[in-house]
């Protein structure tokens, strides 16, 4: 099976990134399956360089995706994540009508059961109400923790569609055969603002709203 062409959003000599499509993981898994499509791999395969992985999204997740092209820019960008220095923006659909007014979950969460819970912030704000009782909203989360904006909108009463893991499964099968969105979770990471490793100029680098994002396909 020929692997498709990363979708490049920005590159030069020192950093790449890609609108990651969803279901492609980031790296390898542990245990790998045969239809697994890896976007390092594509990232690599297209420079011919060994690439440096910045940050992850999880495997449904889909949007801005960065990679390092060298171990400088790799130790710069992941200090920056590590410090905060870097602007993350989510858009999301969840069930239910958030408040109109931007709001925080500070929520403290844990990987797993044995490990300890860890601070956990996360900025929200309503963007557009659409049809089947269901919200547009914008995330940005200030910290890092697994799987944080999917398990903050749990907490909060709003799980993302179409999040398997999260949110009510036997919704998720309704609302993906009504409305004909496949078995995907509406989480995409849109924007990406950071220094520049090398220039440190300011950088924004955007996702395109994908179809199903977009409000004016859920007010047909």
């Amino acid at each position: 099976m020929t692997s498709p062409e990363p979708s490049i959003l920005f590159e030069d000599e020192w950093i790449i990134a890609i609108n990651k499509e969803a279901g492609h993981l980031v790296h390898a898994a542990d245990n790998p399956q045969p239809n697994d499509v890896v976007a390092m791999k594509l990232v690599r395969n297209y420079t011919g360089l060994k690439i440096y992985p910045t940050h992850r999204l999880d495997r449904p997740t889909c949007g801005v995706l960065l990679f390092a092209k060298n171990k400088t820019a790799a130790r710069a960008l992941n200090r920056a994540f590590e410090r905060k220095q870097i602007e993350k923006t989510y858009h999301a659909i969840v069930w239910g009508q958030p408040p109109l007014e931007p709001w925080v979950c500070s929520e403290s969460l844990q990987k797993n059961p044995d490990l300890p819970f860890k601070d956990a912030t996360t900025q929200f704000r309503a963007l557009e109400t659409l049809p089947e009782n269901l919200t547009l909203l914008e995330a940005r989360p200030l910290t890092g923790r697994y799987h944080q904006i999917r398990k903050h909108l749990l907490h909060e009463g709003h799980p993302i569609v179409g999040d398997y893991l999260y949110a009510d499964y036997q919704a998720c099968e309704e609302l993906r055969h009504k409305l004909g969105i496949g078995t995907r979770m509406l989480l995409q990471c849109r924007n990406l603002t950071f220094h520049h490793p090398l220039s440190q100029e300011t950088l924004t680098i955007s996702a395109p709203a994908e179809k199903c994002f977009s409000p004016s396909q859920w007010t047909k």
